[in-house]
This record gives structure tokens, C-alpha cells and sequence, in this order.
């Protein structure tokens, strides 16, 4: 399993020092609003691809009147890792650091995969497609890391499109040169989330019926849709090539690219009763939605292609009634990867008992 032992941060948000020294178990951080616990799980996630649990900008994560922060971390087999805030030049860099030699995020995603469940992902059921997409594309990069560089390429060539097309008029050779490089991004982007999902729903279908109901998964895009199918990479580059051309002058009349896998829907229906999912009420989307948070650190754990997760989840327990979070906290150490819970109140986490380790945050 994948567990961290110590836990150090500097200068990060409210946070001028703190230094945890922990076991395998799970971490349950309780204490008043405001004191960091959220702050805490923050720091973990910048341990993992991608721009964290808030997505927020390097710089916004110093903790006022310093100039730079670490996270530094000892993972349960020995190893040390860490990443920060280099401000020293003329932009805010990210570091990372591997047994106190520098290392890549591709090194760090060897050693550490994560997966977050936070208040502000209630509303992925009623929000629009692309807090869906964003909440599928978090679960693919828990799996297969370099699907953030991938789509990092995909709306750095989309952009120069939307640029191309803003213009008035496009130079065909060059049109067919950036919805190249789209297609050839965008296909492994389809074909990263077809995978995923496949073994998304797989680990749903094994879930015990109980709690957490559980969701039929689907998404809604050609080009995901060739992926499921078994396409290979080309024929789904050369679809997404052809549709790119075709839309050129549509595209051009709305001025930004009106298809492709940035417009991709995750489509979720809530089993028990068959309706969608932003039909259910406010109870039912939470408990369908820690359902999937679930089933996606269970598929990472029998995947075998990389480390068990850490878990993530911020404020899920105050709004479970006992049984429920009994439940929660059975699943979670049954998974065997290490969960961070937070908190008001030390009672919420009751139902853990011994197999759990708590932790008082103070202002």
C-alpha cells in the first residue's frame, strides 16, 4: 500500500510549519472551520499530477508575508518526496524533489497516485458538461498520469485554432498542421478516458450493494465513442481530423471549436432508480458520487499498474448519518490505500474506532 508517514509543510496557506508524524492508518483531521484542515488536504494533492485539489495558481498557495512554500513528505516504504513553490526567477516554478535529488512529476507519479472527493464537487450532477468532464478527467489522471500532459498539448494546439480562426481567414496548410497536432493529442485523450471508464464501471458493477448506490457510466463524445468501440488510435485521429476540417467554417461564424473532446459529457444514471443523475436529490448525488470516488481507488488498488491511492476526503463524514459513515469507514480500510478524512468534530469518526488516527488541527 501507499501510506505517508511524516508530513511537513512550510509557508503553505495558513500553515507556517507542521510536521505530522503518522502510520498507515487513516487520517482523521478534525477542528474548527478555518484552521487548515482543508489546507492540509491541499498540500497532499500537490504530491500528485496536476494543479491540486483547488487548481490554484503556485504563487496563491504561499502563506502571506512569505515568498515560497514545500510539502515534503516520507512515504511508508521509506522514500522521500517533495514539491514547491521557486519563485526565485522571473516566474513561479514548481519543484520536485526525490530522496532530496531533483526529479520530474513522472517520478512522482510512480510513487504516489490520488484521488479527492470536496464540497465543491456536489454539483458535478447539476452543473454543466464541463465540471463533469473536469470530475472524469481528475479519475483518468489518478490512473494514467500522462493524460494531463496529453490534454495540456490538446488545448495548446486548440487555442492556436481558435486563434486561426478569429483571424477571418485560414490558411488551409496551416489549419491542417494545428488540427493535426488536435487529432493526434485528442485521440489519446479518447482513448485514455475509454479506458478508464471501462474499468470505472467494472469496479461499480464489484461494489456491495449497500450505502452508496450505485451508477451506470457513459460518455458522450464521437470520439470516445470510436475508443469503447476498440478503434486504434489512427482511425480515431482520423476522425477527429475530418470533423475538425469540416467544421472549419462553422467554427469560424462561433469563433472557437465547437467539437472534439473538450466538449465531451460524462453521463451518469443512478441505478436504483434509472433516472439521471441530476434528477436525484441532493442526498442521492453525495452518496452516488463517494460511490464513484470509491470504485475508482478500487480500481486503481487492482489494477496493479501502480501505487494503492491516497484518499481524499474533505467534510464527506458530517454530511453521512452514522450508518453511512460506518459504512464509509469500512470501505476505506478495506481498500487499503491511506485516507485523510476531515472535520469539526472528533466524533464523526467514532465508527473507526482503533483502525483510524486522529488529529487535532488548531488555528
Amino acid at each position: 500500500m501507499t501510506a505517508l508517514t511524516r508530513l511537513r509543510l512550510n509557508d503553505f496557506r495558513n500553515h507556517a510549519t507542521l510536521d505530522l508524524k503518522l502510520d498507515a492508518r487513516p487520517v482523521c483531521l478534525y477542528g474548527a472551520n478555518g484552521a487548515g484542515k482543508t489546507n492540509i488536504l491541499e498540500a497532499i494533492s500537490q504530491l500528485g499530477p496536476g494543479r491540486g485539489l483547488r487548481a490554484a495558481n503556485l504563487p496563491d498557495m504561499t502563506r502571506h508575508g512569505a515568498t515560497a512554500w514545500t510539502v515534503s513528505a516520507t512515504l511508508d516504504d521509506g522514500q522521500k518526496i517533495g514539491v514547491g513553490l521557486d519563485a526565485s526567477g522571473s516566474g513561479a516554478k514548481r519543484t520536485v524533489r526525490l530522496d532530496g535529488a531533483p526529479a520530474s512529476a513522472g517520478d512522482l507519479a510512480d510513487l504516489i497516485r490520488i484521488v479527492w472527493l470536496t464540497p465543491s464537487m456536489d454539483s458535478v450532477f447539476r452543473g454543466g458538461a464541463s465540471d463533469r468532464r473536469r470530475f472524469f478527467d481528475r479519475q483518468v489522471m489518478a490512473h494514467i498520469p500522462s493524460h494531463g500532459s496529453v490534454s495540456a498539448r490538446y488545448e495548446k494546439a486548440m487555442r492556436e485554432r481558435n486563434a486561426l480562426l478569429e483571424r477571418g481567414r485560414v490558411d488551409p496548410a496551416w489549419a491542417d498542421a494545428i488540427e493535426a497536432r488536435m487529432a493526434e493529442a485528442g485521440a489519446i485523450i479518447a482513448a485514455n478516458r475509454a479506458r478508464v471508464l471501462s474499468a470505472l464501471q467494472d469496479a461499480v458493477n464489484a461494489r456491495p450493494e449497500g450505502h452508496f448506490p450505485k451508477g451506470d457510466l457513459a460518455l458522450e463524445g464521437e470520439a470516445e465513442r470510436l475508443a469503447a468501440s476498440e478503434a486504434g488510435l489512427i482511425e480515431i485521429e482520423d476522425s477527429l481530423s475530418e470533423q475538425l476540417a469540416k467544421g472549419r467554417y462553422r467554427d469560424q461564424a462561433a469563433g472557437r471549436t465547437l467539437s472534439g473532446p473538450h466538449r465531451t459529457d460524462l453521463s451518469v444514471i443512478h441505478r436504483p432508480t434509472g433516472a439521471p443523475a441530476r434528477e436525484a436529490s441532493t442526498g442521492q448525488q453525495k452518496a452516488l458520487l463517494i460511490g464513484l470516488i470509491l470504485a475508482s481507488a478500487r480500481a486503481l488498488c487492482d489494477s496493479g499498474e501502480g501505487p494503492t491511492p491516497l484518499i481524499l476526503l474533505d467534510e464527506a463524514a458530517a454530511h453521512l448519518d452514522r450508518d453511512r459513515r460506518s459504512a464509509l469507514f469500512d470501505e476505506l480500510v478495506s481498500l487499503g490505500g491511506q485516507a485523510w478524512l476531515t472535520g469539526t468534530e472528533a466524533f464523526l469518526f467514532d465508527a473507526f474506532e482503533d483502525r483510524a488516527q486522529l488529529v487535532e488541527v488548531a488555528p
